[in-house]
């Protein structure tokens, strides 16, 4: 046990999540130890990390004044979709520029984090390399290891003997070239995949368990987010809201089911949304084939609760993750239901000292919610520090409003996808009024 961690913290992961946690630490006076188990920064935004789940072609889905940190703005001059090495650049930037790479630990995996002395302190177990692991005792942790990155898998009645692949794994069209190439799942990532089949693949089928909205990267001559913003800004009531991207979504994409996808079974924004300009073009040049949920598969066939078939080369599951957290016992998280209980996703209620930032699906970017979840914590430990009372105003609201989803009035399909699902507005108003009860008290 080493007593130089005395009064530290640990922060888990050098992606863009534990990046602005330490900065944030630091900057109210909280001496931090990074641990990042690859190389170099940025997570999930360095292809070449060992849990990163981007792909050659992988861009935003927002634009940068939805995408970057507040208080570090992405250049003027970037297109409005940057491609993911230009995050990856973007994140390693906001290290150096705010001395983050001073207190990381490349190469090291964490093990194990334990409570000791009930709760007051947390004993850290990482590995650096091959070399033996060690135990370091800190005042505190937060966790900023992602949820984007442990595959969830379906299963389905029969044995597929073709080739089969979870998105996880894909990084380029190189797989799919020659082939007929069924994608299974309408999130945003198979919608890309389903896409980039219909560039290379012999053919090309696109599974889905329901309809979806299908809303393009611009409206208006602009990037989508800056538009819907600009709706949500408008505080008008949620049905107003829908209808009026549902109206709009019609007049510009149309009636989708005459070229064989799905209705809808849900109103929009009540599913995680989908951003693509594409998917409807090949669809419509028939390049994509729609296809219903699998029923069954058999051999190098695949049986669809429609009861069409279809002879499939390879299936590439883009049926999501689930959270994973393989260092920390389930109850510390406050797990019910399949998902952690977290007051704003990032505060156990049991703990004043452990934490986890990111752990959010918003309908826009994250790395702005990221930062302003780590100011809350940065906050309430330097109210614990210094003695103030907004320590105590901070657990009421924890305790009180533990329960409370900021869904801005949304009513998500049940889907283990949504688990974290929150609306970006409302999800902020009620981070500007903690911080504001942070600062009153």
């Amino acid at each position: 046990m080493s007593d130089g961690t005395a009064g530290r913290y640990c922060v888990i992961g050098a992606g863009a999540a534990g990046l602005t946690a330490a900065k944030n630490l630091r900057e109210h006076g909280f001496d931090v130890d990074v641990y990042e188990l690859a190389e170099v920064v940025g997570g999930n935004w360095d292809i070449n990390h060992p849990y990163s789940r981007v792909y050659e072609s992988t861009h935003t889905i927002s634009s940068p004044p939805f995408t970057q940190y507040p208080d570090f703005p992405m250049p003027d001059h970037w297109p409005d979709y940057p491609h993911h090495s230009q995050i990856g650049e973007y994140l390693r930037r906001y290290a150096r520029h705010f001395g983050v790479y001073d207190v990381i630990q490349f190469s090291t995996r964490v093990e194990r984090v334990e409570p000791v002395d009930g709760g007051r302190a947390w004993d850290v177990t990482v590995r650096t390399g091959d070399a033996a692991p060690r135990t370091l005792r800190y005042a505190g942790v937060v966790i900023c290891n992602g949820h984007n990155w442990y595959p969830k898998l379906p299963s389905y009645e029969g044995e597929f003997t073709g080739q089969a692949m979870h998105s996880a794994e894909y990084k380029s069209p190189d797989v799919l070239r020659g082939k007929r190439v069924l994608v299974v799942g309408g999130g945003n990532t198979g919608c890309d995949i389903a896409v980039e089949a219909a560039q290379n693949a012999t053919a090309t089928f696109h599974s889905t368990r329901r309809g979806y909205w299908y809303a393009p990267k611009y409206n208006l001559g602009k990037p989508n987010d800056q538009v819907s913003d600009a709706v949500f800004m408008l505080r008008l009531p949620t049905r107003i809201v829908q209808r009026i991207f549902e109206t709009t979504l019609k007049l510009t994409t149309g009636d989708l089911t005459r070229h064989g996808l799905p209705r809808p079974d849900h109103r929009i924004l009540e599913t995680h949304p989908i951003s693509n300009s594409q998917l409807v073009y090949y669809v419509g040049h028939g390049d994509i084939t729609p296809k219903r949920d699998v029923a069954y598969l058999d051999g190098d066939t695949v049986h669809f609760v429609d009861g069409s078939v279809e002879q499939v080369d390879l299936i590439v599951w883009a049926t999501g993750y689930l959270m994973h957290f393989d260092f920390i016992d389930d109850r510390h998280l406050n797990w019910q239901d399949g998902r952690p209980h977290l007051y704003l996703n990032a505060f156990p209620p049991a703990y004043d000292n452990l934490f986890v930032i990111g752990l959010l699906q918003p309908d826009s970017g994250l790395f702005a919610l990221m930062h302003w979840q780590a100011q809350v914590m940065a906050r309430f430990l330097a109210a614990q520090r210094d003695g103030s009372p907004a320590a105590d105003a901070f657990r009421r609201e924890r305790d009180e409003h533990l329960e409370e989803r900021q869904s801005g009035g949304f009513h998500y399909v049940y889907s283990t996808r949504h688990h974290l699902e929150i609306e970006h507005m409302d999800y902020m108003r009620t981070l500007d009024r903690v911080v504001k009860t942070l600062e009153a008290a």
